[in-house]
């Protein structure tokens, strides 16, 4: 009896699969980080600017430095596009893991359908 409801259960959600082909529409998902906010949790200190950046094909590293203080910290941002961000000040790794795991109130993830552009809203 019990294999047969599992059976049924797959069978149901491979239908209900085939009836919202929306599921299968390519999204892009956006994740948005206010930098100088987020070290200042991360590292302390109030004032960071970004001074350089570059991008590659997973990823964009950013330069920052501390601001108005006598020695200023350097740090590395790097935010992989999957989500995932290194950060590293002044050669101490203060965090290595996924934004979108809600590990930060500087970090927000939104998402769009990648044919129209047209913003999705979760639930």
């Amino acid at each position: 009896m019990t294999e047969t409801n599992h059976q049924q259960n797959a069978t149901e959600l491979a239908q209900a699969e085939l009836h919202h082909p929306e599921w299968d529409e390519p999204i892009i998902c956006r994740v948005e980080v206010d930098l100088p906010s987020w070290l200042s949790q991360l590292a302390g200190g109030k004032d960071w600017e970004v001074y350089s950046e570059a991008e590659e094909e997973n990823c964009i590293s950013f330069a920052m430095r501390e601001i108005a203080v006598k020695t200023p910290k350097l740090a590395e941002v790097t935010l992989y596009h999957n989500g995932y961000a290194v950060v590293d000040v002044e050669g101490k790794s203060l965090f290595d893991g996924s934004l979108t795991a809600g590990t930060s109130d500087c970090a927000h993830l939104t998402y769009y359908h990648a044919d129209s552009g047209e913003k999705i809203i979760l639930n």
